[in-house]
């Protein structure tokens, strides 16, 4: 009997391991990182690398992902922007895998996990410099929390008005990149902006595919994304100027900030983005995007780790 009871535990607790992986959602991963790659390669290319704060940079950018995943999870529940004509993966809080009392835990969880992962990064890479500085930088990781909570959670999500492409450059873009830089290299450089930008726009890509796809289910629970603000056509160009505009920025950073051939290595990369960019462009049905959200997401972590690779070489 005690067998039978510890074997069916085992298999309830290995369930409910699989339910929460699917809620965080951990093939977002590979975009979130991009920014501590393309942040770290760019401090490396200048002699100012530290495996420390890279590794203290990709659990605290783990953490904000996950808990940006989950509060999403929820928050779309609760308000009940999540519908059974939704085309995405399975929600596991309108579909009552979890319980939303489970669900809030676990957010509270990764805002913890947040907080701490992101002090410690900051207390360690930041030693020499001004208290402002650092006064600033735990400001941006508060705001980076509670932007990813108040993105779908709250009387007033921003994410339901057509905020989250600004959100998603900012601090999966501009902040990511250019704060893993500094907290490197203690020191800003204007250089360093435009590639922060390329992985701006290839993350608000990613979050149009998102929108694209789920345009006849957040019109009629009435989330106004861009797509739904402006329709479809609207954003199959949106997209493709957002995949150009990175790609522009990538060839005049490299043509102003020449040292090396090795630097035009993220050409290889450039097929995936044209695939890409056609099958969104072109596709008939929502369900064909999720594997482009997918793939655009790898592509831009292959662009960040071969452009960065050519500025070492």
């Amino acid at each position: 009997m005690k067998k039978r009871y510890y074997q069916k535990n085992e298999k309830l607790a290995i369930q409910k391991f699989n339910i929460w992986l699917k809620a965080f959602r951990l093939r977002t991963l590979p975009l979130a990182l991009a920014n501590a790659v393309m942040g770290s390669f760019l401090a490396m290319a200048e002699g100012a690398f530290k495996w420390e704060v890279f590794i203290l940079t990709v659990f605290t950018i783990t953490f904000l992902q996950i808990l940006s995943n989950l509060a999403n999870d929820y928050g779309d529940g609760v308000s009940g922007k999540d519908t059974a004509n939704r085309l995405g993966p399975q929600r596991v809080t309108v579909s009552g895998l979890v319980s939303r009392s489970e669900m809030k835990w676990m957010i509270s969880m990764f805002i913890l996990l947040s907080l701490a992962s992101g002090t410690t990064l900051i207390v360690y890479a930041l030693q020499d410099v001004p208290l402002k500085s650092i006064l600033l930088f735990f400001a941006l990781g508060l705001a980076a929390i509670v932007a990813a909570i108040k993105y779908t959670v709250g009387k007033n999500p921003y994410g339901y008005k057509g905020l989250g492409d600004i959100y998603v450059f900012v601090f999966f873009g501009l902040v990511g990149v250019i704060g893993t830089y500094y907290m490197h290299t203690n020191w800003f450089d204007v250089h360093v902006v435009i590639p922060a930008m390329i992985i701006g726009l290839f993350s608000t890509a990613v979050l149009n595919i998102n929108n694209l796809r789920d345009i006849a289910s957040d019109t009629e629970t009435g989330k106004k994304t861009l797509a739904v603000q402006f329709g479809l056509n609207f954003a199959r160009t949106y997209h493709l100027v957002l995949i150009f505009s990175a790609w522009a920025f990538a060839l005049i950073y490299t043509m102003f900030y020449y040292n090396s051939h090795w630097q035009w290595m993220f050409l290889l990369t450039l097929p995936l983005f044209i695939i890409n960019s056609k099958r969104v462009y072109f596709h008939r049905s929502a369900s064909e995007l999720n594997n482009e959200l997918k793939n655009l997401a790898f592509s831009s972590f292959l662009f960040s780790v071969s452009f960065g690779v050519g500025l070492v070489l």
